[in-house]
């Protein structure tokens, strides 16, 4: 799975699921059906900006900040989108059984220890994550934090083939870790692959994929931009790779010859790089930030530090970082227990610092995060509210 090089301090990792009863998915009927995923919207960035500050900020910007609550909903019979009637989503609608499908790869994912919970929830209005069905839609996914720029009652994840088979259950992995802000591992510059342009072109704009030249290129034969695989090498068996036919690859020559076979679930780079990204919380929790009082920012590429902040006085706050770095900060009121969001900002690739302005009330648990993309000048990047 390609990463950012870097990463979070870690707890203690809990031990994978085992894969001791994973096989190989056997070539669907009519052949193997690929995601054909979402387009990533591309940071603008000035042209003037210094190159490693520019790549720190694109290998970074699909990731959620950690102890993020993702909150999914799916499509189904008997739930209503809003004022709409049940035929306006008839085609969305997944059965039980791949309603099912859908929650045990959350709960593979979330059964590495990972510090990201998800979440199920019957309201529409609630949902990051809005998981369709569609038969005649194929599968595909928004990749990481772009599904906030989806409209609310447009799905960001549709599953277009059945989740209950081998290769179904892969692709329901796959597509999730999309949403966790993972790329195609084929298209990873590290793989060296050298492709038969003409034999992948032919191959795939038949059925069962029928895709257009432009598909074709943005999911198989274009390759990341270096910035965004630092630290990665190929890893033809991760949850993110296609599987292919013999012929379609020149080089390297092993799967010129054998070609690539279908991954059987999470590889172990996979839980590696998501252990990376999302490390699980510390079950003591964060620090307190007290009003006034910077806190330093000691954090590599990648890195986050969280804190609490409990007010003593209802009133509007100010929480900023402050230096030469770039960040994500984004701020939560706990609810009951969990994290809600409340504001955010994304200050990489621009002269400033992240700022979000928010009334707090007296006496309740608000939790800031701040993962680092860059520090792009010497000192320390701090933290404060005020």
């Amino acid at each position: 799975m390609a990463r950012a090089s870097g990463g979070s301090k870690k707890a203690p990792a809990k031990k994978a699921p085992t894969k001791a009863d994973a096989v190989a998915p056997a070539v669907p009927a009519g052949g193997w059906a690929y995601c054909d995923v979402k387009p990533q919207s591309v940071p603008d960035l000035r042209a003037d900006l210094n190159p490693r500050r520019a790549s720190l900020i694109v290998m970074g910007r699909s990731k959620w900040v950690n102890g993020t609550v993702l909150k999914y909903y799916l499509y189904s019979a008997d739930r209503q989108v809003g004022g709409r009637n049940r035929r306006s989503t008839r085609g969305l609608q997944g059965a039980e059984t791949q309603l099912q499908a859908v929650r045990d790869a959350f709960g593979q994912w979330k059964g590495l220890g990972v510090g990201l919970e998800f979440r199920e929830v019957s309201d529409i209005n609630e949902a990051e994550v809005r998981i369709g069905f569609d038969q005649n839609d194929g599968s595909w996914s928004y990749v990481g934090r772009d599904v906030l720029g989806i409209p609310q009652d447009e799905p960001t994840m549709n599953f277009g083939w059945d989740l209950t088979t081998d290769w179904g259950r892969v692709t329901a992995l796959h597509e999730i870790g999309h949403t966790l802000g993972f790329p195609h591992e084929h298209q990873n510059p590290n793989a060296g692959i050298e492709w038969d342009e003409p034999k992948v072109l032919a191959e795939f704009s038949g059925p069962p994929n029928s895709w257009t030249e432009q598909q074709i290129r943005h999911n198989i034969l274009r390759k990341l931009d270096p910035n965004e695989v630092e630290g990665s090498t190929w890893d033809p068996t991760s949850v993110m790779e296609y599987p292919f036919e013999p012929g379609l690859i020149k080089r390297p020559e092993k799967y010129r010859d054998e070609g690539v076979p279908p991954p059987t679930g999470l590889s172990p780079r996979d839980i590696e790089w998501v252990r990376t990204w999302y490390p699980g919380l510390a079950p003591k929790g964060p620090p307190t930030l007290e009003p006034f009082v910077s806190r330093p920012l000691s954090l590599k590429a990648g890195e986050q530090a969280d804190f609490l902040i409990v007010p003593t006085a209802t009133r509007k706050y100010s929480v900023g970082t402050f230096g030469a770095s770039d960040v994500v900060l984004v701020l939560f009121e706990e609810i009951d227990g969990e994290p809600v969001y409340l504001a955010g900002d994304d200050d990489s690739g621009v002269d400033r610092n992240a700022l979000v302005e928010v009334k707090m009330q007296a006496g309740r648990r608000y939790v800031v995060r701040v993962r680092l993309y860059s520090a792009w000048a010497s000192g320390q990047t701090a933290i404060m509210v005020w």
